[in-house]
């Protein structure tokens, strides 16, 4: 007994294989057709893969960026929207933060180095070259809430502060515009017609949300309020001492009550103030994540129905082209479950085939564009999703299975002696 089990196993793998063989030459009798059958799929696969591709590069550049700004760094914007599109400051109510908001904000224990910001308007000069960076008046605690390091020189002090010392620290980008070839170090610069000079260098931070961190001039926060006049605050930075939704309820609480805003029912729209954190962003980072992979996997979908359409159209013909080829093998012994499964194989394969080069076409063209894209942006590396590539590897051979039912069944319900009269 154990001996014909054995002997009737070897005979229906050996059926199979023949299947799978007969398949595939199925499949070979026409390459341009297959081709052009398989054409859906690898669209829909290759999109996949490289769209998944992109968002896994950006994703990763921006949580760079978030960490660059420190594990618990905050920001306080004066307005309810957060910054406008190329404005300095958020609308409305953009002069909402005064000088005196922080001195209370620094009495809470949840919250520390409160670092604030205003902008300073104009071009920056040294004899005949010229920048146009963006100027922060801000004071010591900024550059370790952003985590920025001094490459050359020192960074801005309490005592220039204090003092009212008109020295400047520079990103590398405006070094490079300003002194190619030399040291800045003790040179004297113009900015908004104001004589500076130079005492230190930044480290080069790169992009931080798609905005050149390094073309960025730093001076003391009480020589910006000399130069500007400027009574309220651009912005300001701070670090949780604690977790940031403690910190977070402390600030809105001495804002509201200081600003007169009543707001039990924690509509932001009614508060002055935006407050944002690394956590918020990586929060919102990972729901636009979500939305992309949900956008991509729906219009991937759309081209494998497509593709899967195409199959099955094809199918159907060859199921018509074989039909005596389909009546002899019956008459030779075939059964209609050998026919069906042939026909499912021979779709199957036409899927399977089709997705692997839908995914190395993914593959390909996601590692060109990170090439092109890395020369603009340093932190845009190549990466891609292999999770992304067995779905859509899988997602096609069930579209294969499911279009490729019906011209199955429809080989497999064919007469023999119907078949081999067919013309």
């Amino acid at each position: 007994m154990t001996m014909w089990l054995i002997m009737s196993k070897m005979r229906s793998s050996m059926r199979i294989g023949d299947t799978i063989k007969t398949a595939y030459r199925g499949m070979r009798s026409n390459i341009f057709r297959a081709f052009l059958t398989m054409l859906g799929i690898i669209i829909g696969v290759g999109s996949v893969v490289l769209m998944t591709g992109v968002g896994e590069s950006m994703e990763g550049v921006i949580l760079g960026q978030i960490s660059s700004l420190g594990a618990k760094s905050m920001v306080i914007f004066p307005g309810n929207g957060g910054p406008e599109e190329g404005a300095a400051t958020a609308r409305p109510g953009y002069d909402s933060m005064k000088f005196s908001d922080i001195e209370e904000l620094e009495k809470l224990e949840s919250v520390a180095n409160m670092a604030p910001v205003i902008f300073i308007p104009g071009d920056t000069n040294y004899g005949r070259e010229s920048s146009s960076p963006t100027i922060y008046g801000t004071n010591e605690k900024f550059f370790s809430n952003q985590s920025i390091e001094v490459d050359q020189g020192r960074l801005i002090t309490e005592a220039d502060d204090e003092k009212v010392k008109f020295v400047a620290v520079l990103g590398p980008d405006v070094v490079e515009d300003l002194f190619p070839g030399s040291n800045p170090i003790g040179k004297r610069i113009k900015i908004a017609d104001r004589t500076f000079t130079v005492v230190g260098v930044t480290e080069s931070v790169g992009t931080q949300f798609f905005q050149n961190a390094d073309e960025r001039i730093f001076v003391p926060l009480s020589v910006a309020r000399s130069v500007t006049g400027q009574k309220h605050l651009s912005y300001m930075t701070f670090e949780a001492t604690d977790t940031f939704d403690r910190a977070f309820a402390d600030v809105k609480y001495v804002l509201r009550k200081r600003h007169g805003i009543v707001n039990p029912e924690e509509d932001p729209d009614k508060d002055d103030f935006t407050i944002r954190s690394s956590a918020q962003a990586q929060e919102i980072l990972g729901t636009v994540s979500l939305a992309l992979t949900v956008f991509i996997t729906f219009v991937a979908s759309i081209s494998l129905i497509v593709g899967g359409i195409g199959i099955m159209n094809i199918m159907l013909v060859a199921v018509t082209e074989r039909t005596r080829e389909i009546g002899l093998r019956k008459a030779v012994g075939a059964k209609g479950r050998h026919i069906l499964l042939q026909f499912l194989i021979e779709a199957i394969l036409l899927t399977f085939v089709g997705g692997i080069i839908g995914a190395t076409m993914g593959v390909v063209l996601s590692w060109l564009a990170a090439n092109i894209v890395h020369q603009f942006l340093a932190s845009y590396i190549f990466a891609i999703s292999p999770i992304a590539i067995v779905v859509s590897l899988l997602t096609a051979l069930f579209t294969g299975l499911i279009f490729g039912i019906n011209p199955a069944r429809k080989a497999a319900a064919l007469n023999p002696i119907e078949a081999l009269r067919y013309e």
